[in-house]
């Protein structure tokens, strides 16, 4: 497919469920395609045991759920995009629940008009909407069939994005997206997609990290490439580590939902003492960053590889009933939640920063859209608060598909763009220097950039980070892109713009937590906004 091109009205980069909203959302006499770098159901959004938190009980308000998220955020949300976003969470649910997805309804409701609602922590009222423990796959399975019904919706499973093409990039001058080069990765070939649009909904970066609760996809692909493109990205030394995932040398990310401590699971050490009341009078209901850094502190204090997490005291019946998932994934590994505690450790979870839009999902270039993980929007300020996050994916999923059928009319076609060029390139022989500086990366990201920061261990993570990226750069110039290699392309990109935010922040707020600045700094809060070399801003 080197001389033929491929061309759609949209390019929507990412299945999950910011990029299945985007597509659904989308006029059907537009010619929409949805990549998926894996298998379509494959991404953060299938393994979202949780649930979305939207104002759906009487006694609950849009003030109050508004309030929470500002609290949660440590002084850092943009009022207007949290304002935006509860206010739209009601019709985002109806939305869901037109599309078919089979919520949990109350004991005994056969009818399904009461929905059961859950707590989890940093919420004051119960309001997160739940399909049993796996609400993202209810989600992700749903919108995916929705999306293979529509004629005008072209799925493209194993296909990653490899960067987009702009008129910059060009010479063209008039800062405008046009598609992307992306490699099939079946058939080891790159394609041309051309698009008068493009949306990233790539997800989040956890994979930068050693240990993550996120699937192997989630390597950053679509911050990176809007960094490389020239769009800001804002507040990347926010990373959200979730405090239980579960411990064990087989079990390869597997989350243990925070409804499990919503419903009354204890936090306890190796001898069976809790510990979580030293930390904060909330206990196991304080938000993620306190449990995480208690959990981090604990296990380092004790020198002991995890804590764990009992909901044993609870009658069997109720585990069963409402965590179905989590308890017949532990029975896998030999642990009966109903009888015994689970060994949990921290991991890196979710994006707080990424790539900055506003309220319509717009970037810093013509055309370009973003939605979902990948994005930097002001909702979750310092720290996400539960349930919120596949709330933004279909809020700002429906406004951007709004938004690009506005201004679709406006944006001619893209002419013929041209090919990929592999004429100065050969096969690697050297697949074990990506596998290596993989290894390396995710561990020195661990150790040195994770729940707990300081200054000495950012340098030291600075220096191999560019270390790292002069030799990939060298490597990407000269041998032929696989999947693996564009992966640790973009992972070392945003593991630099972790590395550089958390350098620029010189306080302790949210998510990010240093020895050398324990406080919060005085005055007003500000944004850490990095502003690539090539952006239109300058």
């Amino acid at each position: 497919m080197h001389g033929e091109q491929q061309h759609y009205d949209v390019l929507v980069i990412g299945s999950g469920a910011a990029g299945l909203t985007v597509a659904l959302n989308l006029p059907a006499s537009l010619r929409v395609a949805v990549l998926a770098k894996a298998i379509s159901a494959e991404g953060s959004t299938f393994y979202a045991q949780g649930g979305v938190a939207a104002v759906l009980d009487a006694h609950d308000s849009v003030e109050s759920h508004i309030a929470d998220t500002l609290n949660a955020g440590a002084g850092l949300c943009h009022a207007d995009a949290v304002r935006f976003t509860v206010e739209h969470s009601r019709e985002a649910i109806q939305w869901l629940i037109e599309q078919g997805v089979a919520f949990t309804g109350e004991p005994g409701d056969e009818q399904h008009h009461d929905y059961h609602l859950t707590r989890e922590g940093g919420h004051s009222h119960r309001r997160v909407i739940h399909a049993a423990d796996a609400t993202g796959r209810a989600i992700e399975t749903t919108l995916l069939d929705r999306a293979r019904a529509r004629g005008n919706i072209t799925l493209h499973d194993n296909h990653i994005a490899i960067d987009l093409i702009t008129s910059t990039k060009l010479g063209r001058g008039d800062n405008r997206v046009l598609g992307a080069y992306v490699l099939d990765r079946k058939r080891g070939k790159v394609e041309v997609l051309r698009a008068r649009s493009v949306v990233l909904a790539t997800g989040g970066a956890s994979k930068v990290y050693l240990y993550t609760s996120n699937p192997d996809i989630s390597t950053g692909d679509g911050i990176a490439m809007a960094w490389r493109a020239g769009c800001r990205v804002a507040n990347m030394e926010f990373n959200q580590f979730h405090p239980t995932c579960l411990y064990h040398p087989k079990a390869k990310s597997f989350l243990i939902t925070e409804a499990i401590r919503g419903e009354g699971g204890r936090l306890l050490l190796p001898d069976g003492s809790r510990f979580m009341e030293r930390f904060d009078p909330r206990g196991e209901l304080a938000p993620r960053d306190i449990v995480a850094r208690a959990i981090d502190h604990e296990i380092k204090r004790l020198g002991v590889e995890c804590v764990y997490l009992d909901i044993s005291h609870r009658p069997a019946e109720f585990i069963q009933n409402h965590f179905p998932t989590v308890y017949a994934r532990c029975l896998e590994f030999g642990i009966d939640i109903t009888r015994e505690p689970i060994p949990v450790v921290p991991a890196a979870h979710y994006t707080c920063g990424g790539v900055m839009v506003d309220l319509n999902g717009r970037t810093d270039i013509t055309g370009l859209y973003a939605a979902g993980e990948v994005t930097f929007t002001g909702l979750h300020g310092a720290n996400r608060l539960a349930s919120n996050s596949l709330l933004e994916c279909l809020v700002f999923g429906r406004a951007a598909a709004l938004d690009i059928t506005a201004r679709l009319p406006d944006l001619p076609p893209v002419d013929a763009l041209p090919a990929w060029d592999e004429s100065r390139v050969t096969d690697s022989d050297e697949e074990v220097v990506v596998s290596h500086n993989w290894e390396e990366l995710r561990r020195f990201m661990w150790d040195y950039v994770g729940i707990v920061r300081t200054d000495k261990r950012l340098q030291r993570a600075k220096r191999r980070v560019d270390l790292l990226c002069s030799e990939i750069h060298e490597y990407y110039g000269n041998f032929r892109v696989t999947n693996d290699l564009l992966e640790l392309r973009n992972l070392v990109q945003v593991a630099d713009l972790i590395i550089r935010s958390a350098m620029a922040r010189k306080e302790s707020r949210g998510l990010h937590y240093t020895l050398d600045y324990p406080h919060i700094a005085a005055g007003e809060p500000q944004d850490t906004i990095l502003v690539p070399d090539n952006s239109p801003l300058h």
